[in-house]
């Protein structure tokens, strides 16, 4: 059988293994680490995983149709790229490849506030058809510009982060010293110094910087200058009424992102807005937090239908898509999983990373007897649907 992908690596546990040994140390943790102790990080994907699945074996299926339709788009996919800070941090361009591979690959690429390209140079690469998740600025004139760069450049959904009202804890990033570009300890220097590759790239591409805040802010920061910027720039806690006021500006489908309780998907309904993306970032801000598979089966409960219903935290392969698809998530989103696979091999990170997903994603629902992305709820136990 011919493998649409390098077979030296053909699960996202080995693109980790093979980033880890490929990138420098403190943008492996970066890349890898949550908040805290890291509980919620690993509780995502364990419990996510306890969800079984059953085949109907004596069926009349012919075919399995990966296909899913997403705010008027038919993507070949029910996945996309989930919005990652300092993407160029881990690997050098590294937005760039992923949504030029998200383009090639019709899924949906989110560009982050945070990441290391710019609203227009993404525009550009796929065609107007990427996302845009928005950190809430402080003020309104920035809020109002950054808005006005993205309905020029043509960006069709507007994802609005709600669960960062205070930044993560994070212990390593802490000990790190990360900054942008990275503070060049000893310790750092040493990393970087036995990752000849990532060296190498990093001076093609130049140091990474947050190409999108670019116009807004000052020079080089360290992490304490940072802190204070984000903290001076981006007030981080929605309210009914800023929402209510990008609602009123943007044209298009806007969601709201990080959403983990019956409350907050209600809010999102009676403000108007188009979908919720039940997340918990990652794992990365909330250590005592629920896993974002166990937050979103009651909002599916009451609210399916009345608005679309993403997801994505502690998802990393095919299996863990239908397994969230399962139970009620519309479409999902993977953030570490592509990282993982741009970190491993650079410029062919981003195809490989999705033909290994759309690879398992098939295989399950081949062996389900699945047909659409759209049926995966028909095959868990009969306990979990409450018959």
């Amino acid at each position: 059988m011919t493998w649409p992908f390098n077979t030296r690596y053909p699960s996202i546990e080995d693109l980790r293994q093979r980033a880890r040994g490929r990138i420098p140390g403190f943008a492996f943790e970066y890349l890898d680490g949550g908040c805290n102790e890291d509980v919620n990080v690993f509780r995502n994907t364990a419990e996510l995983r306890k969800v079984e699945l059953v085949p109907q074996y004596i069926t009349d299926h012919v075919s399995s149709d990966l296909k899913t339709e997403l705010f008027g788009h038919l993507y070949d996919a029910p996945f996309g790229v989930a919005p990652v800070g300092l993407q160029g941090l881990m690997w050098p361009n590294a937005t760039e490849i992923l949504a030029s591979a998200a383009f090639r690959n019709n899924i949906p690429f989110v560009l982050s506030t945070v990441t290391t390209s710019s609203i227009e140079r993404i525009s550009e690469l796929t065609e107007g058809r990427a996302w845009f998740q928005l950190y809430h600025p402080a003020e309104n004139s920035l809020r109002d510009d950054l808005i006005k760069r993205l309905e020029a450049a043509n960006y069709p959904v507007l994802v609005l982060l709600c669960d960062v009202p205070s930044f993560g804890y994070r212990p390593r990033d802490i000990r790190n010293g990360l900054a942008m570009p990275p503070r060049m300890t000893v310790k750092n220097i040493w990393q970087i110094m036995g990752r000849p590759a990532w060296a190498i790239q990093t001076l093609i591409h130049g140091q990474p910087e947050f190409s999108t805040l670019k116009p807004y802010m000052p020079g080089e920061m360290n992490m304490k200058q940072l802190g204070q910027f984000m903290n001076r720039t981006f007030s981080g806690k929605l309210s009914k009424e800023k929402i209510a006021a990008i609602r009123d500006r943007w044209k298009g489908k806007i969601v709201l992102k990080g959403v983990v309780s019956e409350e907050d998907t209600a809010m999102a309904l009676t403000l108007g807005l188009d979908g919720i993306i039940v997340s918990n970032h990652g794992g990365r801000q909330l250590d005592a937090g629920q896993s974002a598979i166990k937050a979103i089966q009651p909002i599916v409960k009451n609210y399916k239908g009345r608005l679309k219903i993403m997801m994505d935290s502690g998802i990393r392969s095919g299996p863990d898509v239908a397994r969230a698809m399962a139970h009620g998530a519309e479409f999902t989103f993977m953030g570490r999983t592509f990282m993982y696979g741009i970190s491993a091999l650079g410029s062919e990170g981003g195809d490989h990373t999705t033909n290994i997903l759309k690879t398992q994603l098939h295989q399950v629902m081949d062996q389900l007897c699945c047909a659409t992305t759209g049926d995966f709820y028909k095959h868990l136990p009969k306990q979990s649907t409450g018959d």
